[in-house]
């Protein structure tokens, strides 16, 4: 009998652990619900070409504005780096880098068009681009390429971060980690 009631309860442990596991792994493969978060521009729409007036066809280029909606809850700040996901400088692993700025107050919901190198609208804080200035550089692939893949990406931090202007992507990227709570992108092409 004891043999029995030994035997049941290590086929009812096993039930348990068994059933335990799989509802844990279930859970684990439910993806999150899709993000809230949202970046737009009215210069274009997603996946579109990207106006001339923004890239360096035009020896006046702007940068586009930019506006997001629905960040996380706890948002401290926001950083954004606008990057060519076709290109490879030197063969390298690195994308060209054509923008970056943080230092953006959680209570912004948007940077004007505009913007010049060096220059803190907001309190934001630029970095050094592929041409190393502080500042937006235009769409610009190689005449004749195909259009080039260009990507804004906006992270919602929990964290101001205490980065020098003039700091490169992946001095960005490095005071980011762990501070995340939100991203949204927005793209565009631009071929010429």
């Amino acid at each position: 009998m004891r043999a029995k009631s030994v035997l049941l309860l290590t086929v009812l442990a096993f039930l348990f652990a068994a059933t335990t596991a799989s509802m844990a792994a279930q859970q684990q493969a439910t993806p999150p619900p899709p993000s809230k978060f949202k970046l737009t521009s009215s210069a274009y729409s997603e996946g579109s070409m990207i106006p001339t007036q923004y890239s360096c066809a035009d020896p006046n280029a702007a940068s586009p504005a930019l506006s997001w909606t629905n960040p996380p809850n706890n948002t401290a700040s926001f950083a954004v780096i606008f990057h060519d996901t076709d290109g490879a400088p030197m063969k390298g692993t690195m994308d060209v880098t054509h923008w970056i700025f943080w230092g953006v107050p959680a209570s912004s919901t948007s940077v004007a068009a505009g913007v010049k190198p060096d220059s803190s609208p907001d309190g934001i804080v630029q970095g050094s681009n592929i041409r190393k200035v502080n500042g937006y550089q235009p769409p610009c692939p190689p005449p004749g390429a195909t259009p080039h893949h260009y990507i804004f990406e906006i992270y919602a931090l929990d964290t101001t971060l205490d980065l020098a202007a003039g700091s490169a992507r992946a001095d960005l990227l490095k005071a980011m980690d762990g501070h995340v709570i939100g991203k949204a992108t927005y793209a565009g092409l631009f071929g010429r």
